[in-house]
């Protein structure tokens, strides 16, 4: 062991030298100082014990006032150290020479080589996680451990495998090109010869969910290529593919089925299908993309019925110009050969399930190549969305209602189910039932989408029939452009929406909407798409809504009822045909504007020869009868006769119904024409009919024109229907 000697006087001199400034006259030569004072020269060296290779070198030596370390490792040397102070340099593991120099005050220097050796801590604790992924072939792999720098990853697939680089704290992955069992090695490394390893056998199956109609080949995790015994017969080769492999415009990723012929009769591949292809409704039309730059037969055959349902084929023409769509239309497909003959070729239409399908391309001849598929699908029927009315009824239209606004944000139920309540003002059977779950939110509800912008011609009010269980609840009714730009919640911003409130609970009524109320609402805006919101604005409380019979429509009448206004619903329904069928009600051209009417247009009616006398026609109105302008109507009237009795009458809609079907609630009175050929007001006091009330929710009025007797084929006019004190 050196022994550090430090030489008092000389740091004494040294003091005295380097405080004092040199006075005129003396001389500053310093070779007085004696050079051998530098001695012991050494250094101390501290290794860090994290594998990092970091070590710190404090030089030491009697007499020197600065060091310079040549670090021994081939890099360039330390710059000047002053003594007593570090430097720290890092090294890879290995045995090095560190030379040490010393330099005192009058620059003479003094050298010593001191021997470092650079050791590195072999890793501890690895841990491998080792990760299947889906497609059955690709794995990724992890580790962790303590004082390791990298790893190493041998996947076991080739004989002189290179290892593949893993850092900290990533992961790598490998895809194998077959199923087996294969050990993969992990090598843990510590910047050092010392090294830590893990192995594991892993199974590598491939793929192994089942197939099932469409055949797309792009999903990893399916197995396409059969694995049973006869699966591909007679010389043929089946693989999947990239779609680079062929002259086609499809992305890389897609993937298709190669299907090799080697130039054999019947040779082809049979799929097993789980769940099996299901022939049972009327879609019977399986089509295949098909790549072939040769004409060729190719014929589609499906066996393995599910019920021991008989063998059948069709056989379709691919003309040589590339990727082309075949269609097999099963409903004229044909019975295949089985031992025993058996009806071959005899038409069959299949209407079981089969669990095979068998390719063979140009079965009976002898073409050689590869054939490509993509894309083989039993066609579905893809049922069109409804466009108003909306009845809910059509079995083939595409209802479908989608709900939101949960409270976790998913969907809430909306579907369609059996009226549970089949009486009043909708006896339907099918409606949309809303389900607002507990907790939903306040805007929560269900979308439907139409077939297409909604035609305004056939009016701007939509009436729905609405069972709430409770009353005063606020129904929402929107419309949207679902092509119109998104804000920030994915919605679109061309809308238009309406609130209407329930009036009774437990019961079906009829809200309306009036789209006209809300200024965004255009009736050129191609809105698609209606929304129905439950008790709007309020958070869901665990109950039923139900709705049914969306339909478009002008706004009906209320008094004084002109004919005039456009835009307004004046349909009138005619009713008393001999055979019970509607007579002719209809809003026509004022035949003979004079007199007290000089108006453009009036109602005609006409009672047919041998019409019923209580023949007549019937109009809805906005709603009940507001009688506080008056208890009286006039009516004006043109009759082609005098003496005609003209019965009104107004009816409540929705009170209970006689044996005929006829509201049990309703006023009439009768009048009689003074003139003919003319138009005359007549007048039709309600009060002299005795169950007349003005807190009766009349909603209807009716004419019955020459009441009493049978239809002679006149024609009556109508028009000016207001209320009087």
């Amino acid at each position: 062991m050196k022994k550090l000697r430090i030489i008092a006087g000389f740091l004494l001199l040294l003091a005295v030298t380097v405080g004092c400034s040199v006075e005129d006259g003396m001389d500053s030569d310093t070779s007085f100082i004696d050079s051998a004072n530098i001695e012991n020269i050494d250094a101390v060296f501290e290794i860090t014990n994290d594998n990092s290779g970091t070590v710190t070198i404090t030089p030491t030596g009697e007499g020197a006032i600065f060091f310079v370390v040549d670090f021994g490792d081939g890099t360039s040397t330390s710059g000047e150290i002053k003594a007593g102070e570090s430097v720290q340099h890092e090294y890879e593991e290995g045995d090095y020479d560190v030379v040490i120099t010393g330099k005192n005050l009058a620059g003479e220097t003094a050298q010593s080589t001191e021997p470092l050796t650079v050791s590195f801590r072999a890793p501890e604790n690895l841990e491998v996680a080792i990760d299947l992924d889906v497609d059955g072939y690709t794995v990724s792999v992890s580790a962790t451990a303590e004082y390791a720098a990298l790893f190493h990853v041998y996947f076991g697939e080739t004989a002189d495998e290179e290892p593949t680089p893993l850092m900290l704290g990533e992961s790598v992955a490998h895809t194998y090109g077959t199923s087996g069992a294969y050990d993969i090695r992990v090598v843990a490394l510590s910047g050092g010869e010392a090294t830590i390893e893990y192995t594991e056998t892993t199974d590598i199956t491939g793929p192994t969910d089942p197939m099932s109609l469409p055949l797309t080949f792009d999903d990893h995790t399916i197995q396409y290529v059969p694995q049973g015994e006869g699966a591909i017969f007679n010389g043929a080769s089946f693989d999947i593919v990239p779609v680079s492999e062929v002259n086609a415009t499809k992305t890389d990723e897609d993937r298709v089925g190669a299907l090799t012929n080697s130039g054999s009769q019947w040779e082809g591949i049979t799929f097993t299908l789980d769940p099996p292809v299901d022939f049972s409704t009327e879609n019977k039309t399986v089509t295949m993309k098909m790549y072939s730059e040769v004409a060729v037969p190719v014929l589609l055959k499906f066996e393995g019925g599910m019920n021991g349902e008989r063998q059948n084929e069709v056989t379709v023409n691919h003309s040589g110009t590339g990727w082309e769509e075949l269609s097999f239309d099963f409903n004229n497909a044909t019975k295949s050969y089985i031992d025993g003959n058996q009806g071959v070729g005899e038409p069959f239409v299949p209407t079981g399930q089969y669990s095979k399908m068998t390719i063979f391309v140009d079965g009976p001849g002898t073409t050689a190549g590869t054939f490509y598929f993509d894309d083989i699908n039993l066609v579905m029927e893809v049922l069109p969305n409804p466009e108003f009315p909306i009845n809910l009824e059509e079995s083939d239209i595409d209802y479908t209602w989608n709900g939101f606004g949960a409270s976790d944000y998913s969907s809430i139920p909306a579907e369609l189910v059996d009226n549970p309540d089949p009486s009043g003002i909708n006896t339907s059977s099918t409606v949309l039932e809303i389900h607002k779950l507990s907790g939903a939110w306040d805007w929560a509800g269900a979308s439907m989408n139409l077939a297409g912008p909604v035609d305004f011609t056939k009016g701007n009010m939509v009436t729905i029939k609405v069972w709430s269980p409770r009353e005063g609840t606020t129904i929402r009714f929107k419309m949207e452009d679902s092509n119109s730009p998104k804000d920030g919640n994915g919605n679109p911003t061309v809308f238009v929406e309406v609130d209407a409130t329930t009036t009774v609970a437990g019961v079906w009524e009829e809200l309306s909407f009036d789209l006209t109320s809300d200024a965004s609402f255009n009736s050129s805006t191609p809105y698609d798409r209606v929304i129905i919101f439950p008790d709007f604005g309020k958070a869901g409380n665990d109950e039923l809504f139900y709705f049914d019979d969306l339909v478009l429509s002008f706004p009906k009448p209320e008094f004084p009822i002109t004919f005039e206004a456009s835009g307004m619903d004046y349909t009138w329904s005619g009713f008393g045909r001999l055979d019970y069928g509607g007579i002719p009600a209809e809003l026509v051209d004022n035949p003979d504007p004079s007199g007290v009417n000089t108006s453009a247009t009036v109602l005609e009616v006409n009672k047919l020869t041998d019409a019923w006398e209580w023949a007549g026609a019937s109009m809805n109105l906005a709603g009940p009868v507001d009688f506080s302008s008056g208890t009286t109507v006039t009516v004006q009237v043109w009759s082609p006769r005098v003496g005609t009795p003209i019965m009104f009458k107004m009816e409540d809609s929705n009170s209970p119904k006689d044996g005929n079907g006829n509201p049990t609630v309703f006023v009439e009175v009768q009048a009689t024409s003074t003139v003919a050929g003319a138009w005359e007001e007549l007048t039709f006091d309600l009060t002299s009919y005795n169950d007349f009330s003005t807190d009766k929710p009349y909603d209807r009025v009716i004419l019955f024109p020459d009441f009493g007797s049978r239809g002679k084929g006149e024609i009556f006019y109508f028009d000016n229907l207001q209320l009087t004190n």
